[in-house]
């Protein structure tokens, strides 16, 4: 019998599909028929349904929010699709409309579209990102359909539908990691349809982007989407050159059908110019610490060598099923094989020392002018890194115990492999290489040195196998109330070898080897109360936990350091208007990190000494006040953050945590003028915040405009300018101890689209 299916967009009951027959559950994955075998004596009590349940296929996973409104109403972050009122957490989604609407072209420049975020300039130059001011690893949180993104590489939106962020602990979903949040990247789905797009984008600094995305529709209930995109420009505002390239393709069959296959290919190349950032200076020689500022220079103003760049790529492949058991319950397995490679050349930018300065003076603000003398130090990233992951989540509604419930039930496996690559030393076989210094007054002064004779050796590596598997219940106890509780098994066992070799090329190579098991547990509970359709009222708590292994090293002192432990405890609401076009999300939070760890003066290893905690209040807001006036907003007040418990090299205690502004958030704002015009406008602010490590001084807090206008020529062409810090405000985009990333300066870039 040929696949039975529901048209997208259709809104008749979808026929019911009979009890499979005996060879078709032969043809189930072994995992289905375990899952479906196991959950048989749970729903003995529940009233007999043969049946599938109506399977509604939407024309797009949100629309007609994701593509033409800034609001959300579900989300996939929760290992399943759920409405955003059934999640007892926080959840801010930026939809492909605020994308588009204020041209966020990397994976960063959406996540500053929520509250709470901040960035750490770390030292290999990745940014860090921290949430309610608790780590939340590019490396280790960050996920794409709801499996795990490991490897550091600068991501690009250009295929994504939307990104979803969860707040607070989510070890429970996610396994190890996840102290502050998770970030979810949703990709772009094949669609039943035969749809295009194509945008032109052309900016100042010579930026030139282009995307296209085509949904091809090739059957009855298939299809295949592709998204392309190349990007350019001499420094985009900030310093460093870009220059991309990505292509992600998904054919999809089945669809809506009892047996749903989808097999996607993604790739994305990087050769983009290296900004390390800029040290920070002060009022005078004389000045306090506390006066420690900014340089008072045009970000887009470049003092690395001429040989600096940041070139990577990122290639992964993923092969998913969905099968849909009679009544509703489904299983979807996911496999995904990548390759990521990382080769960057760059170093931080220091103030010369004084015997180098004009007049042999340190430099300062007082005597800094076009002759102070910037020094360029050499930080190689140069890394290799393939992934295997496995991921298989059960979801079934069922009727047991004369109550409802919503079960999910997974397993997940992961296999990671890095390989650190670092130069030799003449001495060693290779070459010595020392850049030449500059100064203020000759930036982008095409001085390098020769990079490609830098001869390469194995520096460390590290792998690791990891497995975990979890069980959730939302459980209806009552007409408006709901109970979840979830509990998750993480084992994880790690390896890492660090080479060293002698100053003398003949000598041996020494091996240091090192091995890490870890086996945690992971909770989470809430309850929801839901008085009416249009109100939803929670309170959560959760927990996580970090391994030494999330920066895929080892080290004598850190390997045999358990787990790092925290929890995460909310009350919030999220209230509809009674249109249902307009949501606010209100939200509680208090974060604490109960082992942090920190490092023994007199052992000189890692202990689990520390603690820290947070806790603030956040409000999203998102949707339509009226039909032609739209708003998103996402703001957090962090009144409270303090160090309990400090620690050897550790942040002083007492003090308010690094990165964690009291103030932060983003407004944004549409209003269709005529049927022709629409324009828009939306702000980001930080309060001060201090970088890591607490070093004695606070960054400045800042505020930055953004202007947009759009023009509709007819239903297939739209032209848009967008104007983005208008004011050109100078301000640290992300922040380390020893130096700051310069956010980028004005930008003004206009957009063409095409639909056919």
């Amino acid at each position: 019998m040929a696949p039975q299916r529901i048209r997208r967009g259709s809104k008749a009951r979808a026929p019911q599909l009979s009890v499979s027959s005996a060879a078709d559950r032969a043809a189930l994955p072994l995992g289905a028929l375990m899952l479906a075998a196991s959950m048989g004596a749970l729903a003995q009590t529940a009233p007999t349904d043969k049946a599938l349940a109506p399977v509604v296929v939407k024309e797009r996973a949100e629309a007609p929010e994701g593509k033409d409104s800034v609001r959300a109403t579900e989300s996939t972050i929760g290992k399943g699709k759920q409405q955003l009122r059934d999640i007892p957490q926080s959840v801010t989604v930026v939809t492909e409309r605020l994308i588009d609407d204020r041209n966020l072209d990397t994976v960063k420049e959406a996540l500053k579209n929520t509250a709470g975020i901040t960035f750490l300039a770390a030292e290999g130059a990745e940014e860090d990102i921290r949430l309610r001011g608790f780590a939340l690893q590019s490396t280790g949180d960050l996920f794409i359909d709801g499996m795990r993104d490991p490897a550091f590489y600068d991501r690009d939106t250009f295929n994504l539908d939307r990104l979803e962020l969860l707040r607070g602990s989510a070890s429970m979903l996610f396994g190890r990691g996840s102290t502050g949040g998770a970030v979810n990247q949703v990709s772009k789905m094949p669609r039943l349809i035969d749809a295009h797009q194509v945008d032109v984008t052309l900016g100042n600094h010579n930026y030139r982007r282009i995307t296209g995305d085509f949904n091809i529709h090739t059957g009855e209930n298939a299809a295949l989407r592709l998204n392309a995109m190349s990007t350019t420009a001499d420094n985009n505002g900030s310093g460093s050159s870009i220059e991309k390239k990505g292509i992600a393709g998904t054919y999809q069959w089945g669809t809506g059908t009892r047996d749903e296959f989808a097999i996607s290919l993604y790739h994305l190349d990087n050769k983009n110019g290296m900004n390390y950032g800029m040290p920070w200076i002060r009022p005078t020689t004389t000045s306090p610490v506390s006066a420690t500022t900014l340089l008072p220079l045009d970000p887009s103003r470049y003092y690395g060598a001429a040989s600096d760049y940041n070139a990577g790529n990122a290639t992964f492949a993923t092969l998913s099923h969905i099968h849909r058991f009679d009544g509703e319950a489904e299983l979807k397995t996911q496999l995904r094989a990548g390759h990521f490679e990382r080769d960057q050349r760059a170093g931080a930018i220091r103030l010369g020392a004084a015997a180098l300065q004009p007049g042999g003076v340190a430099a300062s603000l007082a005597t800094f002018g076009p002759g102070t003398v910037l020094t360029r130090g050499t930080h190689l990233k140069i890394q290799d890194m393939d992934t295997v992951h496995l991921q298989s989540d059960f979801s079934k509604k069922f009727n047991a115990l004369g109550v409802r419930h919503e079960l999910l039930a997974g397993f997940d496996f992961a296999h990671e492999q890095k390989t650190v690559y670092a130069a030799r030393s003449a001495a060693q076989g290779g070459v010595t290489i020392t850049k030449p210094n500059t100064t203020v007054g000759t930036p982008n002064d095409g001085a390098g040195v020769a990079e490609g004779s830098r001869v390469l050796r194995t520096a460390n590596d590290f792998e690791s196998k990891a497995w975990g598997a979890y069980v959730q219940d939302l459980i209806q106890i009552a007409p408006h109330w709901k109970l979840l509780a979830g509990l998750r098994y993480d084992n994880m066992d790690g390896k890492y070898n660090a080479y060293a070799i002698p100053t003398a090329a003949s000598g041996p190579v020494t091996t240091t080897s090192y091995r890490q098991k870890i086996s945690e547990w992971s909770q989470r509970a809430g309850v929801l109360y839901q008085p009416n359709e249009l109100q939803s009222y929670h309170f959560s708590y959760g927990t996580s936990f970090n391994t030494s292994g999330d920066t895929y090293s080892y080290s004598a002192a850190n390997v045999n350091t358990p787990p790092e432990a925290s929890r995460n405890l909310e009350l919030g609401a999220k209230i509809d208007s009674a249109d249902k076009r307009f949501t606010t999300r209100l939200a509680l939070f208090h974060s604490t990190k109960l082992r942090e760890r920190n490092t023994d003066p007199d052992l000189n290893i890692a202990v689990l000494s520390g603690k820290r905690h947070a806790a603030g209040a956040e409000i999203d807001v998102t949707g339509r006040l009226t039909p032609k006036w739209e708003v998103y907003g996402s703001y957090m007040w962090m009144p409270i953050a303090k160090i309990d418990v400090g620690g050897e090299g550790a942040e002083a205690q007492g003090a308010r945590p690094s990165l964690t502004p009291r103030h932060s958030g983003t407004v944004w704002t549409t209003y269709q003028i005529t049927p022709q015009w629409r324009v828009g406008g939306g702000i980001n602010f930080r309060s001060s915040q201090t970088p890591n490590r607490n070093p004695g001084w606070a960054v400045p807090g800042y505020v930055t405009a953004d202007l947009m206008a759009e023009y509709a020529v007819n239903d297939r062409y739209t032209i848009k300018a967008n104007l983005t810090n208008v004011t050109n405000k100078l301000y640290a985009d992300a922040v380390y101890s020893g130096h700051y990333v310069p956010g980028a300066g004005r930008l003004f870039q206009v957009t063409a689209s095409a639909k056919f």
